[in-house]
């Protein structure tokens, strides 16, 4: 007999509301919940396959441990002794350096991978810290800790209430958007056109999203600091300027006026092939609207300029008032930050705290460049050890990371490796100890991350949809096991993870005067905690302790997870507001306009104006049934237009000699790969385009629907040398390449499917 179970969808940042359909213990359908309320029953087709995912057969029941060689099934004890001996000898030989953590995207799409991570870097010690965030959005994180003093202090476009939206590298209607969390994105941007809104999209392919626009400027991969620099120069120019509300919370505007003062339309047009009266114009109409808001996204921060790119998306929003105002950009306000604290200077935020060893790289947000993970492994140098062990959560930089055939090797050279994954894929594959969380529908759920992000205040909860199968582990008691084992604490009760925290908190809190526990007793706030397991206590204290929350008994209408469970659709918690000055923790307590790094870094991006173009350049795209190496595994979401070939304009198709459907070899600085070519006038002539997170032809994988249609991994054809030198974000788009056709021989073992 069939039944019905809520849960938030985990499989992109729009965090849908879904009712799922349950035969026993198997999820056989997915709909959109019409009663959330965030998404109120949008679907995506990602959503409507949550049972395929949730029940594909490759994934990982019980522990792989490797012995004489080999990954074998073992027990969940085996796997964390193995883990522990694995571990500590490196740790207590070499110092804690000599262990790297790679925390990869799918972390802020679970609850476990957003409370436990943390608490796993704090004990370990160790500065080798690499996630997907510097192969995706890392500048954005950098120029908003040089703006506003915390680089988590992200504005996001008030979709609902712009009358006026510019999207710089950002494709919505396929990613669903990102940095900017939004339940039917496609249906807030169709509601702004039809309330007489103007939608602009700048993007070098007519994508979906741009096929929606208003206006769609196919400018050239790379040179979008350059087009939104001359776009600020021209609101100066011209008087345009109008910061309204915003005025005596900024520092530095007639500096930052000097700063652009070089990039002129006129000066930028050859570099952006954008015409100069067409950068006047865009500047205009953002000024000229009732309200407007800038977004800017993974195609404008994975290119040279990155933080300069995100940090004039926000000048823009700034120079013209919209930053802070309803129907602009604002900062949104999530049910699990932490108590406001009054508005005032902070500490700031800092760049370089430590470099990488061997390239110097600076840190980033306590991070290194993912792109040097490899060399971390396998050059030595004087500089302290080398990374000898290593600990990937839900990562696959083997194919997300630049060079992953380097990779590949460094990784076979660990002393040891455990890897928390629920597939055996090209990056786990090299594990000593593989340990598989549940599938989703057995596990709870809470918007960690991406509620920091969304573009209306809200809160909902997920329990598991299906009790845990016998023999498998709760994710979080994964993880709380992996922090115990790796960090000499192995054998004690997981539990012992979430106290430590919540009396960590806890005791921090009642010392904070703006706290709503000011001078309470820790455990007898801590008794009070509710909730059936350790994460969902610890979920209910940072409820109570939250902007919304009850203080522990102090508001007799605030959030607490009793109140929350009592709401199983969500709880509204309104529109984005106003917020300034209290999220800004810069030193000056102000929002600093042209901090230090940016301004230092303003040269090279002058020199971009009289670089001559490359013939031929490399962009990404998105997939709407996909999100990156996640899901290719699943039928249901491959196939169709969700394919991994070369988009190439037919000008250029044509002047190389391509047919459409044909093998063509595309090389770059890090390699060569072979696709099936797509001639397609949907990319602007000049630009090739292939999609992220294919490849799977590697040995030793358990994915077999992948294996069907590898696909090839785009990232080969970068060496990792390309960085964005603020952020350490690799440069994934506007990469030369050279494109030829293949061989015959080549041609015929390409699966032109």
């Amino acid at each position: 007999m069939s039944r019905t179970a809520l849960r938030i969808c985990p499989l992109c940042e729009a965090t849908c509301g879904l009712t799922l359909t349950i035969e026993g213990t198997r999820v056989t359908g997915a709909r959109g919940d019409r009663e959330d309320v965030f998404s109120k029953g949008f679907i995506c087709p990602k959503g409507a396959s949550f049972g395929a995912v949730d029940g594909d057969p490759d994934r990982l029941r019980t522990p792989l441990v490797r012995k004489d060689g080999e990954l074998r099934e073992a027990t969940w004890e085996e796997a964390f002794d193995a883990v522990a001996a694995g571990i500590r000898p490196v740790v207590e030989r070499y110092g804690p350096n000599s262990v790297g953590v790679v925390l990869g995207n799918p972390n802020v799409h679970t609850i476990a991978g957003g409370l436990y991570p943390p608490v796993l870097l704090a004990g370990l010690g160790t500065r080798s810290i690499f996630t997907a965030s510097t192969v995706d959005q890392m500048p954005k994180h950098v120029s908003s800790g040089l703006l506003y003093g915390d680089a988590n202090a992200i504005p996001v476009p008030d979709l609902d209430h712009t009358d006026h939206l510019l999207l710089i590298g950002a494709n919505p209607l396929e990613s669903n958007g990102s940095l900017c969390t939004a339940a039917d994105f496609p249906g807030k941007l169709k509601a702004l056109k039809a309330r007489g809104g103007h939608l602009t999209v700048i993007d070098p392919r007519r994508t979906r999203t741009a096929k929606l626009a208003d206006r769609h400027l196919a400018i050239r991969p790379g040179t979008d600091a350059l087009l939104l620099a001359a776009m600020a120069y021209t609101l100066f120019e011209e008087d345009l300027v109008e910061t309204g509300e915003l005025t005596p919370h900024l520092q530095g505007l007639d500096e930052l006026r000097a700063a652009v003062r070089d990039f002129t339309p006129e000066a930028v047009a050859g570099a952006c092939d954008v015409d100069a009266g067409t950068i006047r114009t865009l500047a205009r109409e953002l000024a000229a609207a009732p309200t407007a808001a800038v977004y800017g996204r993974i195609g404008s921060c994975t290119v040279p300029y990155g933080t300069l790119g995100s940090w004039l998306v926000d000048v823009l929003n700034i120079l013209t008032g919209n930053l802070d105002r309803p129907g602009g950009a604002l900062f949104p306000q999530a049910a699990t930050d932490r108590t406001p604290r009054p508005a005032g200077p902070g500490h700031g935020f800092q760049l370089a705290r430590w470099h990488s060893r061997v390239s110097r790289h600076p840190e980033a947000k306590g991070e290194l460049p993912l792109s040097a993970l490899a060399e971390e492994i396998d050059t030595a140098t004087e500089e302290g050890e080398p990374i000898r062990a290593l600990v990937a959560v839900a990562a696959n930089p083997v194919l997300s990371a630049p060079d992953g055939d380097r990779l590949d090797k460094a990784l076979d050279s660990l002393d040891f490796m455990v890897s928390v994954d629920p597939y055996l894929n090209e990056t786990s594959r090299h594990a000593d100890v593989v340990l598989p969380p549940p599938p989703p529908s057995q596990s709870a759920h809470h918007d960690f991350a991406f509620n920091t992000l969304a573009v209306r205040n809200q809160v909902r909860y997920s329990r598991p949809a299906v009790p845990l199968e016998p023999g498998r582990m709760a994710e979080t008691e994964i993880l709380a096991r992996l922090i115990l084992a790796a960090t000499g604490m192995h054998g004690a009760d997981p539990s012992a993870v979430d106290d430590l925290v919540i009396g960590q908190t806890l005791g921090k809190a009642v010392k904070e005067p703006h706290s709503p526990v000011h001078g309470r007793d820790p455990q007898e706030l801590a008794a009070r905690l509710t909730g059936a397991t350790g994460p969902e206590r610890r979920l209910d204290m940072m409820l109570r302790l939250g902007p919304y929350g009850d203080g522990f008994g102090v508001r007799e209408d605030g959030l607490s997870l009793e109140r929350l469970l009592a709401h199983p659709h969500g709880i509204d918690l309104g529109p984005l507001q106003s917020r300034l000055p209290q999220p800004l923790k810069t030193r000056s307590g102000k929002v600093e306009l042209l901090p230090q790094p940016i301004a230092d870094d303003l040269p090279r991006l002058r020199q971009a104006l009289d670089r001559l173009p490359d013939e031929l350049v490399l962009v990404g795209r998105r997939h709407l049934r996909s999100n990156n190496s996640w899901m290719h595994n699943v039928p249901a979401l491959t196939g169709g237009t969700n394919r991994c070939t070369l988009h190439i304009h037919p000008e250029d198709a044509e002047r190389l000699g391509v047919r459409d459907g044909a093998a063509v070899r595309v090389k770059g600085a890090g390699g060569e790969v072979t696709a099936p070519a797509e001639v397609t006038d949907s990319v602007r002539p000049g630009v090739v385009s292939l999609p992220h997170g294919w490849g799977h032809d590697r040995p030793g994988t358990r994915m077999s629907h992948a294996a069907t249609d590898p696909g090839v991994n785009v990232n080969q054809l970068l060496d990792g040398s390309l960085l964005d030198p603020l952020s350490g974000n690799a440069v994934l788009n506007g990469v030369p390449v050279e494109v030829a056709a293949a061989a015959p021989a080549a041609e015929k073992l390409m699966p032109l499917t």
